[in-house]
């Protein structure tokens, strides 16, 4: 027994020294130290820029918002696009989205700047009757809810120019959470179908209404699209149970409705250290908070503050924490 154990712990050892040798000869070659050199630079890129949800989906950090943009939606797209946006958010809702144009203005800079399909992110959402204009419905309003929600998707992917969204989510709940889920289990087929990639929720201010949701759901929501506003106290219940389950948190009116934190001593003293402005260290602060803020502006120098925040150095976690306890206290 002795002799058999010390032949095999002497073909370990040669074996570790062969393998250990060849690695060290490889790391030497700089084809080799290229590639692990470029690949660390670009998984660090990435972290930088974008996030990967629950789904596998990869996610930018900050989302260029397409409401209430009108006839300039295509021009306002474009320019987000070549500025160095990478994901877009829209809703098949003509009272406030033009999801035509939006397709447009993404094909015009696909085809202008040579950006691939794979690297964008696009997502899109299905509006109820209750929130979409009698006038201009986007689908059949006599039609049963399943197939509202088929029609619907059908003609944002006409819209979009695409094939398949990276992000399907509803604008808002049902009135009950058994018709929600009616709408849910269409979203799931979607989803089972490949043209969507991941799903979500939006305007959902119960916390208990998202648990039941998210218990009845067979695919588990990847997001969860708010306004981020002091009324509802931040939504510091909803972001709790988000990074409870792995649910991204996506923030909107992030600006608009919070003037007082824009001028708060906590976010004046990192626009300070880091002379930028204002506004680039509330994205900036929502991001250290795990949250992916829309942005919807329609400046194209503000496009390229925006974009900037993404390559600022981390803050301090006394900077981040004095902006929490503003925002309901969650870091």
């Amino acid at each position: 027994m002795s002799q058999w154990l010390l032949k095999n712990c002497f073909t370990c050892l040669v074996c570790l020294c062969f393998f250990s040798g060849l690695l060290n000869f490889l790391l030497q070659q700089p084809r080799v130290l290229h590639f692990f050199k470029s690949s660390n630079s670009t998984m660090a890129q990435i972290s930088s820029v974008a996030t990967m949800t629950s789904a596998g989906v990869r996610m930018p950090k900050l989302i260029y918002g397409t409401a209430w943009k009108k006839e300039r939606s295509a021009d306002l797209v474009y320019n987000a696009l070549v500025t160095g946006f990478r994901g877009i958010d829209v809703a098949c809702q003509p009272k406030h989205y033009r999801e035509d144009l939006v397709g447009q203005g993404i094909a015009r800079a696909m085809k202008d700047k040579a950006i691939k399909r794979e690297d964008l992110f696009i997502q899109t959402k299905f509006t109820s009757l209750a929130g979409q204009d009698p006038a201009a419905i986007p689908y059949d309003k006599n039609a049963p809810l399943v197939e509202q929600v088929r029609q619907s998707f059908n003609r944002s992917l006409e819209n979009l120019q695409t094939a398949y969204v990276d992000s399907l989510v509803l604008h808002s709940p049902m009135p009950t959470v058994s018709e929600t889920m009616e709408v849910y289990r269409v979203f799931e087929a979607i989803h089972a179908s490949g043209s969507a990639k991941q799903l979500g929720l939006s305007n959902i201010y119960s916390l208990d209404a998202l648990t039941a949701i998210f218990q009845a759901a067979s695919v588990k929501p990847a997001v969860v699209q708010n306004r981020f506003y002091q009324q509802t106290g931040y939504d510091k219940g909803i972001r709790q149970f988000c990074k409870a389950n792995n649910i991204r948190y996506q923030s909107f009116w992030s600006l608009t409705a919070n003037p007082h934190l824009l001028a708060s001593s906590a976010l004046k003293s990192v626009a300070q250290r880091l002379n930028i402005t204002p506004e680039q260290a509330m994205y900036k602060l929502l991001m250290s908070l795990g949250i992916t803020p829309l942005d919807g502006t329609t400046n194209l120098e503000h496009m390229k503050e925006d974009l900037a925040v993404l390559s600022l150095p981390e803050l301090t976690a006394q900077e981040v924490e004095a902006f929490s306890l503003l925002t309901g206290g969650m870091v």
